[in-house]
This record gives C-alpha cells, sequence and structure tokens, in this order.
C-alpha cells in the first residue's frame, strides 16, 4: 500500500493537469505529481532517455536493470525486464544482473564493464580509475556522461517506488515515454 495518498489534480496548475492526462492513468505518475513543478519534466527526461541517447538502447536497459538490481526496485525490475528483452538482453544477462555476478566470464568486456560501473555508481560517489579507463575502453564519453545520466534519474525513480511503496503497473511500451 502506497505511503502518501494520491493528490488532488484541482491542486495543479492547468499545463501540469493538461500533460498528466496525456499519460496512461499509473501509480508512479500519480506519486510523482506531488510535485507539481517536476513531474513534467521528469516523465519529459524519461522520453528523452528512450529518444535522444548515443547509447544503445540495450546498453541503457543493462544500466537500468543494474540499477534496480542495487536499488532493490522490483517496480523497476518489472517495468524493464520487458524492455530490456526487447532490447536485447537476454535471459541468462537478466539473472547474471539479478545475482549481482558482474564478473562473470560469461559476459562480453563490454558488459562486465558498463554493468559493474554501473553498480559502482550506485553504490558510491566516485569509481576508481581503474574502472573508468576500463569503461571509457568501450563508452565515448558522451556514453559514460548519458550512462549517468540514466543511472541517476533511475535511482530517483527506484528511490520513489521503494520509499513511498509504489505499487508495480502495467508496462507500458516505449512511445508512451515519447509524448511531449
Amino acid at each position: 500500500m502506497p505511503r502518501l495518498t494520491d493528490p488532488d489534480p484541482a491542486s495543479f496548475p492547468d499545463d501540469v493537469r493538461e500533460f498528466l492526462t496525456t499519460l496512461p492513468p499509473d501509480p508512479m505518475v500519480r506519486m510523482l505529481s506531488h510535485s507539481a513543478g517536476t513531474v513534467k519534466p521528469f516523465v519529459q527526461l524519461a522520453a528523452a532517455q528512450f529518444s535522444s541517447l548515443e547509447l544503445p538502447a540495450r546498453s541503457r536497459e543493462l544500466v537500468i536493470l543494474t540499477v534496480a538490481e542495487y536499488t532493490e526496485s522490483s517496480f523497476v525490475t518489472a517495468q524493464h525486464v520487458p524492455m530490456a528483452r526487447a532490447a536485447g538482453v537476454d535471459e541468462r544477462t537478466r539473472a547474471l544482473i539479478g545475482a549481482r555476478r558482474l564478473d562473470d566470464p560469461g559476459l562480453s568486456p563490454y558488459d562486465r564493464a558498463l554493468l559493474r560501473f554501473t553498480a559502482e555508481v550506485v553504490q558510491r560517489p566516485r569509481v576508481s580509475d581503474e574502472l573508468l579507463r576500463e569503461v571509457l575502453r568501450h563508452l565515448s564519453e558522451r556514453e559514460l556522461v548519458e550512462v549517468l545520466q540514466v543511472a541517476g534519474y533511475y535511482w530517483s525513480f527506484a528511490r520513489v517506488s521503494t520509499v513511498l511503496d509504489v505499487e508495480v503497473t502495467k508496462v507500458y511500451d516505449e512511445p508512451v515515454l515519447n509524448r511531449d
């Protein structure tokens, strides 16, 4: 059961209320709308992470699943397993993330570097120079910053879901996130 009640939509500014009507009814969106001034940009940032990154969709989903695992967010996991599957993340890789076996030799060097880097980012304020060099062997500087942005976004999203006990909801297709 959620720890906060749904906010009253009548209290939202007109532009926020109108924006929210373009989205599917969803407990997470309702929870986020407690902050009427940030809900629209927060949802728009999610959309940008599906439409404006150089980072490939598969890599984005690896980052999100790793954040979900290390933040213990069943909400984010449930939402992104189907998206990860669609982006090409196979069951074995998803299971290794869930088991926190990020150094498994069955993972490609790219996946190992990306997963280890993401887990470190979630758990600590800094990563070692060695790990940074390793991940930069596989990612451009732009992609590295995008990984940090995706990890930070989903860390925040995960914390809203875990701290406020937001119910796991229907998984939506990517086009829903692309609304302006």
